[in-house]
């Protein structure tokens, strides 16, 4: 179902990055942030055929909770891609808003003793196999290696989440002071699991110029970077937030479910096939499937606001120049 014909498809996102870039955006080139993982390297590798490497820039924007293979696997891609490169460190800039700080003292009203030397992140309840709300617990690990695990309040959550989401903001912020000085567009990497599930940041990773590959499944990304011939070590690499100071997954963070399983899922219910019919193409029960179904409308409703256009109060009516 997922299958598709990855020369034709990069054939036709050539193209359309050109026409974005130069004929829409009136942008000379394109810039990205690399994490070293699939999604954006297969943007730099679409931007780098339809643009040339010369007009491609990516950004290395590591910070303190940073795992230690981004930039490593960043600098990878950007070497077999040929694309200059520039690291930009925004643990400064964090430090100075008081994003560590903040994300501290949200995880203290629920573990009293986190601190200095700490280590952390969020996880989701198993939702395949539990009915009722989502509610996410902070892993923390101390200095000694002793873990403990609480579940948030929605305060402390919503100040965590607050916290960690300069990152992604700070890195946008960096990308368009590249673009600016450069008069390039600035390349959204999502696919299609994350643009239509909300896993993004309002004005932080999910502000771009243009996205190129929103509208593929990740299996189809996958299929892509083994036609563009990516390294394999970034190919077999594990999807990860790279937020937090633990590793952890995309599925266990938001998901709930191997990203293989979640595309056919999604895929089963945008094109109207019943819960009990995809169960065991993935491998799930009907009810299982079924629960994945519902977490799918939950969150397209509760991440709408991410995708929203600012409001205006009065219609304000655009004039074409002539």
């Amino acid at each position: 179902m997922l299958k598709i014909h990855a020369a034709r498809v990069v054939e036709r996102l050539e193209v359309a990055i050109r026409e974005i870039v130069h004929r829409q955006l009136h942008r000379r080139g394109a810039v990205l942030g690399m994490s070293g993982g699939i999604d954006s390297t297969v943007c730099a590798a679409l931007c780098v055929r339809a643009l040339g490497k010369d007009r491609v820039l990516g950004l290395f924007l590591p910070e303190e909770d940073s795992a230690t293979d981004s930039l490593r696997l960043g600098r990878l891609a950007a070497d077999a891609l040929g694309v200059d490169a520039v690291v930009e460190d925004i643990t400064p800039i964090l430090r100075a808003a008081g994003c560590y700080e903040r994300r501290d003292a949200a995880i203290r009203e629920v573990i009293p003793e986190y601190g200095s030397g700490w280590k952390s992140k969020l996880t989701l309840p198993d939702l395949v196999d539990r009915a009722g709300y989502a509610v996410y617990s902070v892993v923390a690990r101390s200095p000694e290696g002793v873990e403990r695990r609480a579940r948030l309040t929605k305060e402390a959550y919503l100040g965590v989440v607050a916290a960690t989401n300069f990152k992604q903001r700070t890195r946008k912020m960096l990308e368009y002071y590249h673009a600016d000085r450069l008069m390039y567009a600035v390349t959204g990497t999502p696919n299609r699991l994350e643009y239509d599930q909300g896993f993004f940041v309002k004005n932080g990773d999910g502000a771009a110029d243009f996205k190129p590959i929103a509208h593929l499944y990740k299996t189809q990304v996958y299929e892509l970077a083994r036609y563009l011939d990516i390294p394999e070590e970034i190919r077999s690499r594990r999807p990860t937030t790279d937020t937090y100071s633990l590793e952890q997954s995309q599925e266990e963070f938001y998901f709930s479910l191997s990203l293989e399983k979640f595309d056919l899922c999604l895929y089963g219910r945008n094109h109207g096939v019943p819960a009990a019919t995809v169960a065991p193409v993935v491998g799930l029960t009907a009810e299982q499937a079924e629960r994945v179904y519902q977490q799918i409308d939950s969150k397209r409703r509760a991440t709408r606001y991410l995708q929203a256009k600012p409001l205006l109060a009065e219609a304000v009516r655009e004039i074409e120049a002539t």
